[in-house]
């Protein structure tokens, strides 16, 4: 169904306008505010009495490559499983994390690294800078295939500001640990679009649940974002944790955890399925909820036993969650989740942060000795016990939940402006309104043709 003209003009034009708006004011404030940190600004790092293997970059830009390619191949083609959306779930990837990462550096930068009038960036800085636009991909699950991309900038405007904020909350005010995002990254992005989800509902899409399907080759595309996302969670994980014994601990719990989901998304599929076999939805999103519900405590000596516990049991809910909540969630909450976040971030997440709780509260000198400081600074200096810490990683869940649910809710309403470039019920999980699709003139050019020759021919 072609477009009214009016409708036309109107997206022509309401996404160019968007997207140099939205440069034009963020390169100003760039321009204003942004400057090199010491590591990275030729006249103070060699201003100093420094080594170059010193430098922070030869330490940390190896995660960031592989957080980076998380972000953009990994969340991308795991997004790629519907039949008929491929182009826009790989390409708004791309424009939403493109944006975020330049949004996102100004506002955790305004927040955690503003002195003397100025952000100073550096690689630590691009990799929290991906951990945000991570938290804003997990939220596009949600919404996939009912929203345009300029609502999906301005939903990204609102999410990153409040990710930034409830992440200062919980980091700096509250002393929250949550070294792999379970709190901040998976549970802020995944309630955060469930809800905007909800003030999105559509009730006509139960008509169109046939465009909602995967094909044999999307599902393919969709594992090999699932594989990437696989072995690079480690890296995601410890990429910002302290150098030394933390980063290598979260990588190792990390790594025993996915292995442990995949295990246990593997038995539950087969257990669950018709006649015993396995659904690949399964496969693709339960197997990565290991490297979610470590999240918080992947730093923390968890230990390797406590890593596979909780990667089975975070694999078996996840699975457990596609294929018995997700349609109570549409039928009973109308909440329509595309991707079924919730399974792979939702409930991990929050899994995660229980775990973190648990975790803290077992915490002693004995278990940690000197590296107490690293881990809970407070603890090791004597202002806070380790259930207080406990407390406040419990309250940092409940700060999380709230944050996220309200901004979904602002969001949603934001988003149902008419004057945005919704697609109608009937253009829903469709590339075709938004990009030119190959084949797509050629088919309706031959169409007549076609029905002309079957005609003759019958």
């Amino acid at each position: 169904m072609a477009p009214t003209p009016r409708r036309a003009a109107r997206r022509r034009l309401q996404l160019p306008l968007l997207c140099l708006l939205l440069q034009g004011a963020t390169a100003i404030l760039f321009a204003v505010f942004v400057r090199y940190n010491h590591e990275t600004d030729a006249a103070l790092w060699h201003g100093g009495n420094h080594s170059n293997a010193d430098n922070e970059f030869y330490f940390r830009y190896p995660s960031f490559q592989d957080v980076h390619t998380m972000v953009f191949v990994g969340f991308g083609f795991l997004m790629a499983f519907l039949q008929r959306y491929g182009f826009s779930s790989i390409g708004f990837t791309f424009l939403l994390a493109a944006f975020a990462l330049q949004w996102s550096t100004l506002v955790q930068g305004f927040l955690h690294s503003f002195h003397g009038s100025h952000i100073h960036v550096g690689v630590e800085s691009m990799i929290n800078a991906d951990f945000c636009a991570g938290a804003v991909l997990i939220s596009f699950g949600a919404v996939l295939g009912k929203t345009g991309p300029a609502q999906l900038l301005l939903m990204a405007l609102l999410e990153v500001a409040l990710f930034g904020i409830n992440e200062f909350v919980l980091l700096t005010l509250l002393g929250v640990k949550d070294a792999g995002g379970s709190m901040t990254i998976h549970t802020f992005g995944a309630y955060f679009g469930l809800v905007l989800s909800r003030v999105l509902y559509r009730p006509q899409l139960e008509k169109s649940k046939h465009r909602q399907g995967s094909v044999y080759h999307s599902d393919l595309f969709a594992m090999i974002g699932t594989i990437f996302l696989w072995i690079f969670w480690p890296s995601f994980n410890s990429a910002p944790t302290t150098l030394g014994d933390g980063q290598h601990r979260t990588a190792l719990n990390t790594y025993y955890s996915l292995t442990a989901s995949t295990l246990s998304t593997f038995a539950l599929s087969a257990l669950v399925g018709k006649d015993g076999r396995l659904d690949m939805v399964h496969i693709q999103n339960a197997a990565l909820a290991g490297g979610v519900v470590v999240g918080t405590a992947s730093e923390m000596m968890l230990t390797p036993f406590g890593a596979l516990a909780a990667g089975f049991l975070a694999g078996t809910v996840s699975t457990l969650g596609y294929k018995f909540f997700t349609p109570v969630l549409e039928s009973k909450f109308k909440v329509q989740d595309t991707c079924g976040v919730h399974n792979l971030h939702g409930m991990p997440g929050v899994l995660g942060a229980l775990l973190g709780v648990l975790v803290a509260g077992l915490a002693t000198h004995d278990a940690y000795g000197d590296g107490l400081q690293s881990v809970f600074p407070l603890m090791a200096e004597g202002r806070r016990s380790a259930t207080a810490q406990a407390m406040y990683q419990l309250f940092g869940l409940f700060v999380t939940l709230t944050v996220a649910s309200v901004g979904g809710s602002v969001g949603g309403c934001l988003l149902k402006l008419p004057f945005l470039d919704a697609p109608p019920d009937s253009q829903c999980y469709e590339d075709q309104i938004y990009w030119e699709v190959p084949g797509e003139h050629e088919d309706e050019a031959q169409g007549p043709l076609r029905a002309e020759e079957l005609d003759t021919q019958a």
